[in-house]
């Protein structure tokens, strides 16, 4: 199985997982989560799920306690919406990305507002 074996099932597992978290599961601690990206290994036995939510610390870790908890009926909710040879273990990770973006963003505005600051530059 090749790799866009492996990207059409993670995406599969995506769009099934963004629609289960929207409509079947009622946990609270998962209500703002997004799934930000699906990596399914090459026999599709598992599958890396990374998520982001707003908040802080402890709304993440809820998050990601209510996603685990949530995992088992997530997976045999998708086994028959996916119909691939296997479902895959769902593993679920924080998604750091947005939380990086945000820090240089503000660190290239804080550079941005230094430079203009300086005389002589106008």
């Amino acid at each position: 199985m090749g790799s866009l074996y492996e990207k059409r099932a993670a995406e599969l597992v995506k769009i099934h997982l963004v629609d289960l978290l929207r409509t079947r599961v009622n946990d609270p601690r998962v209500q703002m989560v997004t799934i930000t990206d699906v990596e399914v290994n090459t026999d599709a036995t598992q599958a890396k799920v990374y998520f982001s939510v707003l908040g802080d610390r402890e709304e993440r870790d809820a998050a990601l306690a209510g996603l685990q908890s949530a995992a088992g009926f997530m997976r045999r909710e998708l086994g028959p919406r996916i119909r691939l040879r296997n479902t895959p273990e769902l593993l679920f990770y924080w998604d750091a990305s947005f939380e990086r973006g945000e820090r240089i963003a503000g660190l290239l505005d804080q550079l941005k507002d230094d430079f203009t600051d300086e005389p002589g530059t106008e």
